[in-house]
Order: structure tokens, then sequence, then C-alpha cells
């Protein structure tokens, strides 16, 4: 059963890692060989700049890690740039479909143009801040009080003009409240239920039903430590479980955050293992209601975002 996975930060491993291969690098959680193993049809690669890069070269890193995206990625047989959703539909039986995202603005700092040449390389989902905060807004680690900066007005009006998805993930509280009447297109592209791990980086009941009800999706992150003590497979299919009965099983779905993590759930160790994933969902949704959680809601989901 093919999956879209909204979230992984191997570009990061790619830059950092020596001889890195993107096509079996067993070093990277989501190489090509372990893609195909999982049957992940797309993946969206995430920019990441960590917080500690000073910033008058948090740029050069994004670019860098562009670079690396077209030199080891798009490079590799089978691989194919998604600019726009509609090829997701067009893909080869043995292509996958790679996109790109933006995690936190901080690179940016206050300048416009820098966006917009981020956003020409592709990038279709972009979410304004990492944990700390920028110029836009304030992220998860910060004071829940503290929202969206009147710059991050100004971006999102611009992604809004440019049809870009605004990811809410790493968000602090009172940004993700901000942000939600703004945002054209708007996902959690790797969070799960507060409710059941008390976590600033999930999304409480509130949010959750607030955030569909503007049209948007959630997507359930393989992280251990978003998903409870001791965390196992099952408890993660308990956070679908519990985000399902809130919004809807049409509107949840996977990311990840493969290559940003340093810990993982039995049976989930890399992507060529995300099919167990699904097979523990098959005790609880219908195949049809699986398939939509694997790929399928997230291709209607961009589908009406074409048209909106």
């Amino acid at each position: 059963m093919e999956i879209i996975d909204l979230h992984c930060d191997v570009l990061m491993k790619l830059t950092e890692l020596e001889f890195a291969k993107f096509t079996n690098d067993d070093r990277l959680h989501a190489n090509k060989e372990r893609l195909q193993l999982g049957q992940v049809k797309a993946q969206v690669f995430a920019i990441f700049i960590k917080p500690d890069i000073p910033q008058s070269l948090k740029f050069l890193e994004v670019m860098r890690q562009i670079e690396a995206f077209h030199t080891h990625v798009l490079q590799t047989e089978g691989m194919v740039h998604i600019t726009d959703w509609s090829q997701l539909e067009t893909l080869a039986p043995y292509e996958i479909g790679a996109i790109l995202s933006l995690e936190g603005c901080s690179s940016i700092g206050e300048d416009l143009a820098k966006l917009s040449a981020i956003l020409d390389a592709g990038v279709k989902l972009v979410g304004l801040t990492w944990n700390e905060e920028n110029a836009v807004a304030f992220g998860a680690d910060q004071d829940a009080k503290l929202g969206l900066k009147p710059f991050g007005k100004e971006v999102v009006n611009v992604l809004n003009e440019r049809d870009i998805i605004v990811d809410v993930s790493h968000l602090n509280e009172q940004g993700f409240w901000d942000v939600l009447p703004l945002a054209k297109h708007i996902i959690a592209s790797h969070s799960n239920a507060r409710a059941l791990c008390d976590h600033p980086r999930n999304l409480t009941d509130e949010q959750a039903k607030a955030l569909v009800a503007h049209g948007g999706h959630i997507h359930v992150v393989y992280f251990p430590e978003f998903i409870g003590v001791n965390a196992t497979l099952e408890d993660l299919v308990t956070h679908v479980k519990h985000l399902a009965n809130l919004v809807g099983v049409e509107h949840i779905g996977l990311g990840s955050d493969y290559d940003g993590i340093n810990k993982t759930v039995q049976g989930l160790a890399h992507a060529g293992e995300a099919q167990n994933l699904l097979e523990a969902l098959r005790e609880h949704f219908s195949d049809e209601e699986v398939r939509g959680i694997a790929s399928n809601n997230i291709r209607q989901y961009v589908k009406k975002a074409a048209t909106r």
C-alpha cells in the first residue's frame, strides 16, 4: 500500500555525513532503498537549519541543503521532483516523488526576497518556526502566550499568494491560533495528540478540531517522545485512533520525521518498515481508511487546495 510521508530530515543528514549516499546509506532512515521497501510513493524532504548556526550563515545553509536535494536525491534514478501536486498522479510505478519543505523561517531573517528565493526552489510546505523564536513567530519551546509577529503576517500573505501550505507543527500555541484564520492552506505535518502525550509539539484536542474545521490535516509523527513513555507501535496507533475519533479518519496522514529523530519505535526503525504501521492500523480501520491514512487523504487534500 503506497505511502506519502509529509516529513523527513534526510537533507540535513546528507550535508552532515561524510561520503553519504542517498541510494543505500544505512546511516539514513529514509534512503532510496528503504523508501522503496516501505512503499513510500512520495516523500517530503524538509530543509532544517539548526538554531546554533549564526544568522549570517543560515540562508547559505538553506542553499546547501537545496543543493544536496538536487545532487543526492534527484540524481538518484527514479526520484522525481514534485513541483506541482498534480504530479503525484502521474508517477510511474518505479518512481518516487520528492517534495521540498522548509522547517522554520529563521533563515530568511526579515527578508521576504530570501523567502521568495526558497519558494522558487520548489518548496511546497513552510513551517513558520522550529522550536525557537525567530522574526516570524515563536516556536513550540517558547511561552505559549506569545504568537505571530507582524512580519509573520507578511510571510503568511506571501505563502497564501503562492498557494504554499503553512505547516503548524512547530508553532507554539498562541502562534497556532494566530495563524489559523490567516492561512489559505494549513497542515500539521508531524504532530500527535497532546491528550495522550503532553508535549508542546503535539496538538490539543481543541487545536486538532479547529485545524480540521479550517480545512487542515494532521499527520502523525513516529518519534517516541511525541508518542508516550516506552512508546510502542500500538501506542502510535492509539494516537491515530484518538485523532480520527476527534476529527474524522479522512483528515489523518503520516509524517515520520525520519532522520530528524534519534530514537525509533520498535517495528519502525526506518522507512523500510513503514508497512508495519499500516498492518497495525488494519486491526482498527478498514482497508479503505488505512489507504486514506497512508496516502489518499493527502492526495485529496492537495487536489482540493488546487481548486481553492
